[in-house]
């Protein structure tokens, strides 16, 4: 089969990655396209993936994303529209998924970020199959008008990377390694603003602090802000703690044994809370209990490998429905 994966940012790029060399494997031809972003480009190099960019991301202004995606939506007609591909695949792009509806191409659907509002109703309800984790309520899915199957498993998106992954990076920063993750400020559902500086400032009296922006790369007195591309994940198993809001480095710490803290920002953390029942070291705290909760946890490692083993792929789940799909 003639297969397309849009990726519209670092974590897509790793999880479409995953997805492609699987069926590349059993002979199908993958196409994985990707938008101009901070993460996509640096994130498919360092994979050696060969991707190719259609549009970019324009995050300063609803009329500016609107703009892109249209554009992005335009190109991508162009490009499949006289030789569109048998299946569709994406963690919830919006503009693969009008297209691929538009043209009748058999749609696929990742979701995690439940509470990304916008993204999901103009993609989950134009959907043949959302594959999402069991921690994810599936009444809690219909809210947002899903027609297809929804299909449920028994693990997170990011075991799809993390499970084989190891480090091909080692980075030689002081310890103890605290990893900061910066809020996602210009996503449509971040209404409100919310900084972790004050919380990466106050955490370097425990340790060496990185702090990973979006967007830029401008000194912060006191923090480490890495000025090029940093593989999230072998920075993450070598980290003593991670603080973030609760987005794909979270887990991936988790994953591999390295203690996460949770900032009580984002509402719907059904995956977050879902690893954390399962006795991943993912932690919630207010902003205030921040710097306690790592004095704490901070150095200790878990050996979660048997817990890792007994998640599911969501891999599997795609190809089995790549299967299906040939034998209609």
């Amino acid at each position: 089969m003639k297969i397309w994966y849009d990726a519209c940012t670092g974590k897509h790029v790793r999880y479409g990655v995953a997805i492609a060399k699987r069926l590349r494997a059993h002979g199908h031809e993958v196409i994985v396209t990707t938008r101009k972003h901070p993460d996509t480009l640096p994130v498919a190099n360092f994979l050696n993936e060969k991707i190719v960019v259609v549009g970019k991301y324009d995050p300063k202004s609803l009329l500016s994303r609107l703009k892109a995606g249209v554009h992005r939506q335009l190109l991508f007609c162009r490009i499949f529209g006289n030789s569109p591909p048998d299946i569709a695949i994406s963690h919830s792009s919006v503009d693969q998924t009008r297209v691929a509806f538009g043209l009748g191409i058999p749609i696929i659907n990742t979701i995690d970020t439940i509470y990304a509002e916008a993204v999901n109703r103009l993609t989950l309800p134009l959907a043949d199959y959302v594959v999402a984790s069991k921690a994810i309520p599936k009444k809690t899915l219909r809210t947002y008008n899903v027609k297809g199957e929804i299909i449920g498993f028994d693990g997170v998106d990011e075991v799809a990377w993390i499970r084989d992954f190891k480090s091909s990076v080692k980075y030689d920063f002081k310890r103890p390694l605290i990893i900061v993750r910066e809020v996602e400020e210009k996503a449509v559902y971040a209404r409100k603003k919310f900084s972790l500086i004050s919380i990466a400032k106050k955490l370097t009296n425990l340790g060496e602090v990185i702090y990973l922006s979006r967007y830029s790369r401008k000194e912060i007195k006191g923090l480490i802000v890495p000025e090029g591309f940093v593989d999230s994940a072998s920075l993450a198993a070598q980290a003593d703690l991670f603080v973030g809001v609760g987005g794909t480095i979270t887990r991936e710490a988790a994953l591999q044994g390295t203690p996460a803290i949770v900032v009580n920002i984002l509402q719907k953390q059904h995956v977050n809370d879902y690893l954390a029942k399962k006795g991943f070291p993912i932690f919630r705290a207010d902003p205030s209990e921040v710097f306690s909760l790592a004095e704490k946890i901070i150095g200790k490692k878990w050996d979660v490998s048997a817990l890792l083993n007994e998640l599911e792929n969501p891999v599997d789940i795609i190809e089995r429905l790549i299967k299906r799909e040939l034998r209609l």
